[in-house]
């Protein structure tokens, strides 16, 4: 009996043991995912040994025939500690972002216009399809007028995208945008380059496919730092091997290389783009019924109805209607994560929109699993961040254009200046995680009042009204008097 009940203990010990080693091995921030080579890890960590932070505006500026491209310093101390780079993209009506894709997963954020464009994902058929009979039932205006249409297509979805809309594209997936609006389209863009699914280094590269990169307009500020594109990568192969590969004559691949092409990544197409796709109105009843769903609650996810070729790669956040948090006082705040958009799984981020009154405050938190990479979309705020050892690293003001980095477990407070600020943030995490100092489900709110007390030598009451006086108000609260604090 009692060698039973020894080898009994033993077992148990045995499975809590396993157990505590299994616990350890998880990590909120899913860290495992996005471990990178020691030496370059060790690099990021030491770079987010931050003693001032600053917002930051673009600094190099590249302009194309029908466009410009605006990037961020990604040498700046706070881009290295988040492992992010930015940049800025304004394409005028009618212009075509030619095929290109990078060496890190990225989010794009649609700051004003509507455009189309899509992915070119590997191993996915091109489901768009444009046969003879299909094409006499589209065009018969053309057929009418004595054009007989002979011209047979197919390629992978396209889908149409607007203000608001956030887009997740992975590393090494080609992609082209085109302004079918009457108003310049202008997006901001997030790539997480310490991403594991980039095996290079930690700067952004742009893979053209197409065209080529005009010289900077100002500074050479950025020209060390960032890995010109130059021209598409057909042109580095030899014309005749490339001619032989591609199964046209060499006078055709010469044109697909050519070396000359002086209008930029970004070009201007005359008469307008034709392509097959859904017209206005399905494109309108099927976003009409996402966006019913989604306010619903209706879009469960069990992985088994969406393929990697069909997954859905966008998700609007300006729409009210799909706040997270609400306070008529104060503003709102929507959160996206790969809860509502599975594909962010693949890429490793997330998203979080606001938009604040006058004098409202977003309470003073902590990102847990992820920094935090902000972008002003309209009016302004006062920020303050407090990093390690209570030392304030930032104490100013963020405006329309301007970007700053929240690096993990350093606290920040805004609060709005404007009648109205709008922000966006990119998390590098696909669940991120926020603690709140203050408020409903807050630190102080979880924290006994005895422990309140002694740790901030204040009486009952005040420790009470310390923990309670933002009532049920929770993320974003409402401007209070000072008649009311008292």
């Amino acid at each position: 009996m009692s060698s039973t009940a020894a080898l009994l203990a033993w077992a148990c010990a045995l499975l809590l043991l396993c157990h505590c080693c299994s616990s350890a091995r998880i990590s909120v921030g899913r860290q495992e995912e996005r471990e990178q080579p020691y030496g370059q890890l060790t690099f990021q960590q030491g770079m987010c040994g931050i003693e001032r932070l600053s917002a930051l505006e673009p600094s190099r500026r590249v302009q194309s025939e029908a466009g410009v491209t605006e990037y961020f310093d990604q040498l700046q101390q706070q881009m290295q500690c988040a492992g992010v780079s930015a940049y800025r993209r304004t394409i005028q009506p009618r212009g075509l972002l030619l095929p290109f894709f990078s060496n890190a997963p990225k989010l794009i954020y649609i700051v004003q216009g509507r455009c189309v464009g899509g992915m070119v994902i590997p191993g996915c058929p091109e489901t768009f399809q444009w046969t003879q009979q299909a094409a006499g039932q589209q065009w018969g205006e053309m057929e009418e007028a004595g054009q007989e249409q002979r011209f047979r297509d197919e390629h992978q979805r396209i889908q149409q995208y607007r203000e608001g809309d956030v887009i997740a594209v992975p590393n090494g997936v080609a992609h082209w945008f085109y302004n079918n609006g009457e108003v310049p389209l202008v997006a901001i863009t997030i790539s997480d380059v310490s991403s594991g699914a980039n095996q290079l280094d930690n700067l952004h590269r742009d893979f053209l496919l197409a065209g080529r990169e005009r010289r900077a307009e100002q500074g050479a500020q950025m020209e060390r730092a960032e890995e010109r594109k130059e021209v598409n990568l057909l042109s580095g192969f030899d014309t005749n091997l490339l001619a032989e590969a591609l199964g046209v004559d060499r006078e055709v691949a010469k044109k697909i290389q050519n070396p000359e092409d002086r209008r930029g990544d970004i070009v201007l197409v005359e008469r307008g783009l034709e392509m097959l796709r859904p017209s206005r109105w399905m494109e309108q009843q099927v976003q009409q019924q996402e966006e019913q769903e989604e306010r619903q609650g209706q879009c469960p996810r069990n992985g088994l109805e969406e393929t990697y070729c069909t997954l859905k790669n966008k998700q609007n956040m300006a729409d009210a209607m799909l706040a997270d948090y609400y306070n008529p006082r104060a503003g709102r705040i929507t959160l996206l994560n790969s809860q509502k958009l599975p594909m962010l799984r693949f890429i490793q981020m997330s998203a979080v929109r606001g938009q604040l009154r006058k004098n409202a405050l977003v309470a003073p938190l902590w990102n847990v699993n992820a920094h935090s990479i902000m972008y002003a979309l309209r009016g302004s705020c006062r920020m303050q961040v407090v990093g390690h050892r209570g030392r304030t690293i930032f104490d100013g003001e963020l405006r329309q254009g301007q970007l700053l980095v929240v690096p993990q477990h350093f606290v920040v407070v805004m609060q709005s200046r404007s009648e109205q600020f709008e922000w966006i943030a990119f998390k590098t995490n696909d669940n991120a995680m926020v603690s709140q100092v203050v408020g409903k489900a807050s630190v102080l709110r979880g924290l006994p009042v005895e422990v309140l007390m002694n740790s901030y030598r204040i009486s009952r009451e005040e420790a009470r009204r310390l923990k309670f006086n933002r009532g049920s108000e929770m993320s974003i609260f409402a401007p209070k008097s000072v008649r009311e604090l008292q």
